[in-house]
């Protein structure tokens, strides 16, 4: 039998999904399968031995997969003559509300942004496969209750919600002017600053 790492990267190679653990010991006949801990060892030394090539082991939500490196999306991406999808900044500013703030009503959505939600939006999210109806808020109206999915997870490369960047916090401008005079180069004492703070 070849050597466990490389019948693991075989099977990664030729799947057209991640595979979770669970999936990965049942291409294994029983008399040969490895135990979880000889699995995790074996993805392991796959992933330390792809550094530096031209794919890498990735573990995402819904399991393991070999991909191309992103450093590598310019070249890679001139075998596709079709160019990737450019979604709208209402779409992208949709999804993250609908991410960092799940589950969310549409209704929610569209008081934080200010502007109504175009039902587009919320159907080329879910074609993706990026969002879900999860619920549905005890309110009058029973508006849908939306939330990510793992589809959204694989696709960014998340293994998790609490992968998620941390969202900006507004600091206050004083703060922000006090952390300006500290990084400016020294001025004459005569020098003053070109604009005042406000006043609070």
């Amino acid at each position: 039998m070849p050597e466990l790492t490389a019948i693991l990267e075989a099977v990664l190679l030729a799947a057209t999904e991640p595979l979770s653990l669970d999936r990965l010991l049942n291409v294994f006949p029983e008399i040969e399968r490895p135990d979880r801990t000889a699995l995790r060892a074996a993805l392991a030394e796959l992933a330390t031995a792809c550094e530096g090539r031209g794919v890498e082991l990735v573990e995402v939500a819904s399991g393991f997969r070999l991909q191309v490196p992103a450093d590598f999306a310019p070249w890679v991406s001139r075998l596709w003559e079709e160019r990737a999808a450019n979604y709208s900044r209402a779409l992208l500013e949709t999804l993250a509300l609908i991410a960092y703030r799940q589950p969310i009503t549409r209704g929610e959505i569209e008081a934080v942004r200010g502007v109504s939600l175009s039902s587009g939006i919320m159907r080329t999210l879910q074609e993706r496969g990026w969002i879900k109806v999860v619920g549905h808020r005890e309110v009058p109206g029973r508006p849908a209750l939306y939330a990510t999915t793992h589809a959204f997870l694989d696709y960014f490369n998340l293994k998790s919600l609490s992968e998620l960047p941390p969202l900006a916090t507004p600091r206050d401008l004083n703060v922000i002017g006090a952390e300006l005079d500290r990084r400016a180069p020294d001025r004459p004492d005569d020098a003053s600053p070109a604009m005042e703070p406000a006043d609070d």
